[in-house]
């Protein structure tokens, strides 16, 4: 994890992804600016401004709030993404999901009260879009 620069100092080369490896548990709240990689168990809150993906056997138990999250394992809670979360087909996801985009493999299991947040297009009384509206006397 260190290399030498051009002056002979030891710089340290840091990861932006946390792993947390099949087998483990951990409970207990997380906070980052770098991804997560779960394979293991966590119990407890997991907050994180990048990616979070949860392999098959992974598991969270809690609230995650992130931009994007990408499941094929289990997730119980809350659930909030301001990006995409992607369900392939051994996803299992229970609880209350809020997210910006939404994809979902056949066989996806998604038991969830789910909120679509993102564009919203004001319809005027013409039933024109506003956009559609602008565009037209533009």
């Amino acid at each position: 994890m260190f290399s030498e620069n051009k002056k002979n100092k030891m710089v340290e080369n840091t990861s932006s992804q946390n792993i947390i490896a099949q087998g483990t548990t951990i409970v207990g709240d997380f906070s980052s600016q770098g991804d997560f990689r779960i394979d293991g168990t966590i119990e407890g809150n997991v907050k994180t401004s990048g990616k979070v993906v949860v392999g098959k056997s992974g598991l969270i138990k809690g609230t995650l709030e992130g931009t994007d999250a990408y499941f094929e394992g289990a997730f119980s809670g809350k659930l909030s993404l301001s990006g995409t979360l992607t369900l392939k087909s051994s996803a299992q996801i229970d609880g209350d999901v809020e997210v910006g985009k939404l994809a979902v493999e056949p066989g996806a299991t998604f038991n969830v009260t789910c909120v679509m947040k993102g564009t919203v297009k004001e319809i005027n009384n013409s039933g024109q879009t506003r956009r559609q509206q602008t565009e037209k006397t533009a």
